[in-house]
């Protein structure tokens, strides 16, 4: 298919995004290829290892392709978005549990969707430009595609930072907060790829690794620390409301632009990962209760229409004035019964 270029070359199954001129979005079409391949490689003894990368220089993968999602939710049919989110997220465990070693290079814009192909492999690469995100609380969504459990994992409370402000993070920022294991700079990647395809070994990445220039986030962390830590996206208001700081206000303005019910779910979701039975199949699961709901019930197809159809950027969230009962937040998220994700493969 145009948009993917899927190979074996030497010892290695080759994945290349090739929409550079939509910023490698990801299509349905698209995670399925990607899934086929996985399932193709997984048992064949002439692939050693998995490579994902992309064309361009702007994005490794700025995210799903929504504008179907938005096209067919708009009419009321929220099945679509359904099963593309189901079997996205069933992609996104297979390459965190894949038997093999996958290793990801992220250059520029690596969020949303692109976080669930580039993040969950063996051997995460991010280079001086990139710039790795999860902005879904911006169009009222949460973040998904096991995004949650990489922050669940983050230092302190730097994921529920992370998540409700859809903060960037350059790539001293991804190694920090667990999104990303090397820095190598972007000129080096032509030729470890080719090493890597004539060995199988996916050691070489760490022996091409170096320090990447520091971020700003590990210096952050106090004050995240102190005002992120409470157990309601209400509690993170109060706190930053009675601050009187820059980082405080800085923070306010950015939260007041998201989707409340989206931001409040993010923090509960984090509170019931932590902890020693966090797995990526818990986490996704976990996210599929609201992404199922998230059209009929959430702020997902205005926070589109705001920010991507219409452009106006002036949603018009539910809980406007940022008080989110906790009911709505436990409906969100409450089991699904018989269309709960599971990993079946078909």
């Amino acid at each position: 298919m145009p948009d993917i270029d899927i190979r074996v070359t030497g010892r290695a199954g080759r994945i290349t995004l090739t929409r550079p001129q939509a910023l490698n979005a990801l299509s349905y079409d698209m995670c399925m290829a990607i899934d086929t391949a996985l399932r193709n490689w997984r048992e064949d003894d002439d692939v050693d290892l998995v490579i994902l990368d992309a064309e361009g220089d702007k994005a490794f993968c700025a995210g799903g392709d929504i504008a179907e999602l938005y096209e067919t939710g708009t009419k009321g049919d929220y099945g679509y978005g359904r099963r593309f989110w189901r079997d996205e997220y069933r992609m996104n465990a297979m390459i965190f549990e894949y038997p093999k070693p996958v290793v990801s290079f992220m250059q520029g814009f690596t969020m949303g969707g692109g976080v669930g192909i580039g993040c969950h492999g063996t051997h995460r690469v991010v280079c001086e430009s990139s710039k790795i995100a999860m902005p879904e609380c911006g169009i009222g969504l949460i973040p998904d595609v096991g995004g949650t459990l990489m922050l669940s994992l983050a230092p302190g409370r730097v994921g529920e930072y992370l998540g409700l402000t859809a903060g960037r993070m350059g790539p001293d920022d991804a190694v920090f907060a667990g999104f990303a294991d090397h820095y190598i700079p972007r000129s080096h990647w032509e030729a470890l790829i080719e090493m890597l395809e004539a060995s199988g070994d996916a050691e070489h990445v760490k022996t091409h690794a170096e320090t990447a220039p520091a971020g700003g986030l590990r210096a952050l962390q106090p004050e995240i620390n102190a005002h992120f830590a409470g157990e309601t996206l209400g509690d993170v208001l109060t706190s930053l409301r009675n601050a009187d700081s820059d980082f405080a206000r800085e923070t306010l303005k950015i939260l007041g632009r998201n989707s409340p019910i989206s931001m409040a779910c993010t923090v509960e979701m984090l509170h019931r990962l932590r902890g020693p039975s966090l797995n990526i199949r818990k986490a996704l699961e976990l996210e599929y209760r609201f992404t199922h709901r998230a059209m009929e019930h959430g702020d997902f197809l205005e926070g589109i229409r705001a920010q991507i159809i219409d452009k106006d950027r002036n949603p018009q969230w539910q809980y406007a004035d940022m008080n989110v009962p906790a009911v709505a937040v436990s409906n969100m998220l409450q089991p699904l019964g018989a269309d709960a994700l599971t990993f079946e493969e078909d």
